[in-house]
């Protein structure tokens, strides 16, 4: 198949430090070119993701979250795609776009990377109307289940990029943003509270998670806290290989959390609170515990030593992987792609399945014409 991919125009693909999106959209990416597809990408010069790429802004757009660039950046990326076998929309203004603007004989599918919100709502069932509406979890499906969704397919990632380690290092582990959904305060006293130290890899660039820290977290900082505001992946995973646990008390309905199977990959097990995905990930008990409160986390963490790191691993190699993502892509694509030719043409079965399966000869187009720069 032609697939074509459009990111937001906020932060590079794969993103150098923070952005799961942009990291599920680099790893969707390469799982379908190493099974034989043909992958083209719309994002912003920056990106290094190894696929034909193409842009319309000279670089990343800011603030995050304008409405001017990413509608620009949408509009040509829907012009820029007239001649692949299927789109897939991961911005958020991708919806009420492509209801005006996308070929009428090419599928779009979206994939909601958010919580659903009465803001994001309209643009949901939008999505579902002109397109196939993909959700992460069923936790995130559930907040409305009116909205019609064509499937629920998980994150994976690149086990190889997160190798089994062997723990005892002593500390447990917070990876995430500095705002009270993540519950970087709520790590510090489950740790503190277990005995044990804690290393703290934390997002802090907007000023909201600045008055956070200020406010909430810097007083609580002790000699057992390792805060680390700064750390590349490759730094990040080999604390994760030897933590006892990674510490996730979020307050919010997380629509998926990639930080779970990340440390999972590592025979980390997770601590969590039974909120969004965080049971659609953790086998309670077995890879992790979805803790009721602060107190039960501190008790399972002191137990952290008793969960098997191999069996952590294990999950993740069996639901998490970025093969099994690429797949769940590739089975839904085919099926969209069938789906528009038999309400184009009438196919019987038999020859919709012939279709769907047969190469597609690509069209010529001048790049000039939509005013789009290739990537070298």
């Amino acid at each position: 198949m032609r697939i074509g991919l459009i990111a937001a125009p906020w932060i590079p693909v794969p993103p150098p430090n923070y952005g799961g999106t942009e990291l599920i959209v680099d790893h969707i990416a390469r799982g379908l070119v190493a099974r034989g597809h043909e992958v083209r990408l719309f994002t912003i010069p920056e990106s290094t993701c190894a696929v034909d790429k193409e842009w319309v802004l000279p670089e990343a757009a800011a603030p995050m979250g304008f409405t001017v660039p990413e509608a620009q950046h949408v509009l040509a990326a829907y012009k820029a795609f007239d001649d692949v076998d299927v789109i897939h929309d991961h911005t958020v203004l991708g919806p009420a776009v492509a209801a005006g603007h996308k070929q009428p004989e090419i599928p779009v599918v979206f994939t909601n990377h958010n919580l659903v919100t009465s803001q994001t709502r309209p643009l949901l069932h939008a999505a579902a109307a002109v397109g196939s509406l993909i959700a992460i979890s069923r936790d995130q499906y559930s907040r409305d289940p009116d909205i019609e969704i064509s499937g629920v397919i998980h994150h994976g990632i690149d086990v190889d990029r997160y190798p089994f380690g062997p723990g005892g290092g002593g500390y447990a582990m917070f990876i995430g943003r500095m705002n009270p959904d993540k519950g970087p305060e709520r790590a510090i006293r489950i740790a503190r509270a277990a005995g044990m130290p804690l290393k703290m890899v934390v997002k802090m660039w907007e000023p909201g998670e600045k008055a956070f820290f200020k406010d909430v977290v810097e007083p609580m900082l002790g000699p057992d806290v390792d805060l680390r505001l700064t750390s590349t992946r490759e730094q990040t995973t080999a604390l994760l290989r030897h933590a006892e646990a990674l510490l996730n008390p979020i307050s919010w309905h997380e629509p998926f959390g990639l930080v779970m199977p990340e440390a999972l990959s590592c025979g980390t097990p997770v601590l969590a609170f039974a909120r969004g995905a965080a049971p659609e990930i953790i086998d309670h008990g077995v890879t992790g515990w979805l803790g009721a409160d602060e107190t039960d986390l501190a008790r399972a963490l002191q137990r952290a030593r008793e969960f098997d790191r191999a069996t952590c691993r294990a999950s993740v190699e069996q639901r998490f992987t970025l093969d099994r993502m690429a797949r769940d892509h590739e089975r839904l694509y085919r099926r969209v792609i069938a789906s528009q030719q038999a309400a184009a043409v009438g196919y019987r079965p038999a020859e919709l399945i012939a279709s769907a399966l047969r190469p597609v000869t690509r069209r010529r187009r001048t790049l000039a014409q939509a005013n789009i720069t290739p990537s070298s």
